[in-house]
């Protein structure tokens, strides 16, 4: 597991090949870890438990591309790194986060902070170390922010779901939750947890501090739905599937009373240079995050 290693971009060497089958990792409970009770969506639009203290915006990264998305393979909590073109995206990616949010004027004149918080996955730490090394910044993990959980599914292929479970895979495909059958976590409790993750260090931070959540496809899709108060179902079909290195932004909506509700800015924001092509030799699959 890559943590708090400053080295971690310059130091990666690409594994050989087989040795990126790193197994799940164990000891997370999707079910009963943090004994989550999702909220109906009539509650969601305007937090009532609020303080007048809370960050700036919301800032979601999905990590780079791993030889899991390359080849079409569902990765969930299988802890993997990035490879060569993973690499490369999150380096341009880190780039274009800071010359768009950090090194501006607006940024010098308001004293605009960032916080870094990142998925312990080692696909998401590498991405945030890319973006947070060059600032001299410090990257805090949150096993709340960790992909959904696919169960017996993590590892297999496109190609082997569609030969052993045609039925549930493509039900997983049309949003029928056939992939619960399978161990999966379902979108609602990725998407709780995810929100908690997201409020618990929002409320730490203030109005002059950007946070930075650094995760998965899945985990970012349905986190911004719950933030936003919508059902977990349909992302895909409303949003689209967020590209490997590619962001989203929420900034906070604050009343008087000091509730608040949240508001998407930006959802699949892309580097630059990802407009020259190429940027992921191919589209992944949706949900194959």
């Amino acid at each position: 597991m890559l943590m708090n290693d400053p080295d971690i971009i310059h130091d990666y060497v690409e594994p050989a090949a087989g040795q990126y089958l790193i197994a799940p990792l164990q000891g997370y409970s999707v079910q009963d870890d943090r004994n989550l009770t999702p909220r109906t969506d009539a509650d969601l639009v305007w937090h009532t438990n609020s303080r007048e203290q809370l960050a700036r915006r919301v800032i979601f990264v999905r990590h780079g591309r791993t030889h899991y998305n390359a080849v079409h393979r569902i990765q969930g909590m299988v802890d993997i790194p990035l490879d060569a073109k993973g690499m490369w995206q999150v380096t341009e990616t880190g780039k274009e986060l800071r010359r768009l949010y950090v090194d501006t004027d607006e940024a010098r004149e308001h004293g605009i902070k960032q916080f870094v918080l990142a998925s312990d996955l080692t696909r998401a730490a590498q991405t945030a170390h890319a973006f947070a090394d060059p600032l001299g910044l410090d990257v805090h993990f949150d096993t709340r922010v960790r992909e959904r959980y696919f169960g017996e599914w993590e590892a297999k292929s496109q190609k082997e779901l569609m030969e052993n479970h045609p039925q549930d895979f493509r039900g997983w495909l049309e949003g029928k939750g056939s992939e619960l059958k399978h161990g999966a976590e379902s979108k609602q409790h990725t998407g709780a947890r995810g929100a908690e993750a997201v409020n618990d260090w929002a409320h730490k931070l203030d109005s002059s501090t950007d946070l930075y959540v650094f995760s998965h496809g899945s985990l970012i899709a349905q986190t911004i739905q719950y933030l936003l108060g919508k059902g977990t179902d349909g992302v895909y079909e409303a949003l689209g599937s967020m590209r490997n290195a590619y962001w989203a932004i929420l900034e906070p909506v604050v009343r008087s009373d000091g509730s608040y509700r949240w508001r998407l800015l930006e959802f699949n924001h892309a580097p630059r240079i990802a407009e020259q092509g190429n940027w992921n030799g191919e589209m992944t699959p949706s949900g194959l995050s």
